[in-house]
């Protein structure tokens, strides 16, 4: 067995390089920003871990996905690095745990940092890429300043950097989602997270055989049987 010194160091550039390498699809960035916050004890973040499971599994069973899809996520409360961008097929089992306070704005300027940085790796390496999705999920209000925040959504919204859209859990402030999201914020129904996450992944699914100029259309998440309500409404 090797010794420390011994290992072969591994470059995270080559590593990055093999991989794109190997599978020059083009790529369909998410990034999820999921609350960890105390808040979310008990029955909120145990189905928000099934919901997680039940995304991660659709989208291994997609073909399309599992080559074109890149995943990373990020919890807050405090600011993690749960998932770095990977594949579906490649994602480690997850098990979210509740922490402490309601980081939000560095949460976002983290995700939104770590998301610029994987589209230079696109275009370093000559991959292209659907415009990425960032999903913002929390049951609170922000702890933190969340105005920088905000003012780097509403650029990257305009610029068309990415899509953002924010989900509010139970007592969620939707007033300040909706302050930091360009679209209007929507709350999940009950602790519908299997059905966000299976509404998510066949998006994504949808988004990854389209045209890379191509706008697509999502379902609509606030029907019927879809998994949000709109305020106002019952």
């Amino acid at each position: 067995m090797l010794n420390y010194e011994q290992r072969p160091y591994l470059d995270p550039a080559a590593i990055i390089a093999q991989i794109f390498a190997v599978n020059p699809e083009p790529r369909c960035p998410c990034l999820l920003l999921l609350d960890v916050s105390s808040s979310m004890r008990g029955e909120p973040i145990s189905e928000l871990n099934r919901g997680l499971r039940t995304f991660i599994q659709e989208l291994q069973e997609d073909r399309m996905a599992v080559k074109q899809v890149e995943l990373a996520i990020v919890e807050f409360g405090p600011v993690q690095l749960v998932t770095d961008w990977t594949s579906a097929d490649l994602c480690a089992p997850l098990q979210l745990e509740v922490k402490d306070n309601t980081p939000m704005g560095e949460a976002i300027l983290k995700g939104l940092e770590l998301l610029e940085t994987r589209k230079q790796s696109y275009r370093d390496h000559s991959i292209s890429y659907y415009r990425p999705w960032v999903f913002l999920i929390t049951d609170g209000t922000p702890t933190d300043d969340w105005e920088l925040a905000a003012q780097k959504v509403h650029q990257g919204e305009q610029q068309k950097k990415f899509s953002f859209y924010a989900v509010g859990v139970g007592n969620a402030d939707l007033n300040v989602l909706n302050q930091i999201s360009v679209r209007d914020p929507l709350r999940l129904k009950g602790l519908e997270f299997r059905k966000l996450f299976a509404w998510l992944s066949s998006s994504l699914g949808t988004h990854s055989r389209s045209a890379l100029s191509q706008a697509l259309e999502l379902a609509d998440p606030a029907s019927t049987k879809g998994w949000a309500v709109i305020e106002g409404q019952p």
